[in-house]
């Protein structure tokens, strides 16, 4: 059974996953408008790996006894000022995930809900994985410059494997 205060966080959780799919989503979208494939694609599967996501959370405080909550969620942004600053935008937002991720740990730690620590677990993992992957993107781009975007956006199409071809 879950705490009060960890399956508010937990719900908490759902709303960022469900929030980081559609930023993903609406970055998808702008960069394919921007004829982007590589990079629209990524951020594709990022979309719905985010997803994936909220749905493991809605599982896991249902069958933890608790009550997910499906929450009403915020319009991401539509445009981007380029393709270095929506990155930086990844990054940034990756961060506010993993901190997100260590609060719930932390509480369940401090609730003595050591099941749902262990079940974190693997989100923790995962947020290591995502800031890396992000960050070699970042360092690509650095060493691009602005001049050679084309030539990072085929690249990008190497850097992530998905299950679904949303993009094509």
């Amino acid at each position: 059974m879950l705490s009060t205060k960890v399956e508010e966080l937990l719900n908490a959780q759902i709303e960022k996953e469900g929030y980081s799919s559609l930023l993903y989503l609406s970055m998808a979208s702008w960069a394919e408008e921007q004829g982007y494939p590589g990079i629209s694609k990524w951020l594709y599967a990022q979309s719905d790996e985010e997803k994936g996501h909220m749905l493991e959370f809605i599982h896991f405080v249902n069958d933890r006894g608790g009550k997910a909550v499906i929450p009403g969620l915020k319009k991401p942004p539509a445009e981007h000022s380029g393709i270095q600053e929506m990155f930086n935008d990844v990054m940034s937002h990756e961060q506010f995930i993993t901190a997100s991720i260590n609060d719930i740990v932390a509480m369940c730690i401090e609730e003595r809900d050591f099941t749902t620590q262990n079940w974190l677990q693997g989100f923790v993992s995962e947020q290591i994985e995502e800031e890396a992957s992000v960050q070699e993107i970042l360092d690509k781009l650095k060493l691009v410059g602005s001049n050679n975007i084309y030539m990072f956006d085929r690249d990008i199409l190497g850097m992530r494997t998905s299950g679904t071809d949303t993009a094509e």
